[in-house]
């Protein structure tokens, strides 16, 4: 499995940004999908995730804000970032948890960065 994460960017606060996350491989649609974020000298937390049966969990911090979503035709997961505020600054990583095995793949990262 190969993620390809893309979106990231420089956004002035409250404005929005959408992530996206390409998976290769098979059977995409019964993965859970996710995404994770590291800020500057912080450890790497969870942000969104979503199950094949589409339910979500968020981070307390990203609540009301965020969205994530998932088109399992184009084995794609998205993340639309809205309200955004300069604590969202981090480098964001796609995360997937294989059904079976429970294995997980990472992307290589996308920054974004909001300024105030």
């Amino acid at each position: 499995v190969q993620l390809q994460a893309s979106g990231g960017g420089l956004v002035q606060a409250g404005g929005s940004l959408r992530l996206s996350c390409a998976a290769s491989g098979s059977a995409f649609s019964r993965h859970v999908m996710g995404w994770y974020r590291q800020a500057p000298g912080k450890q790497r937390d969870l942000v969104a995730m979503i199950t094949a049966s589409h339910s979500t969990n968020y981070a307390d911090s990203v609540k009301g804000r965020f969205t994530i979503s998932r088109d399992n035709a184009k084995n794609t997961v998205y993340l639309q970032m809205n309200s955004l505020k300069p604590e969202d600054t981090a480098v964001y990583y796609c995360y997937l948890r294989r059904l079976v095995s429970q294995r997980e793949y990472w992307g290589q990262g996308t920054l974004v960065t909001v300024s105030s």
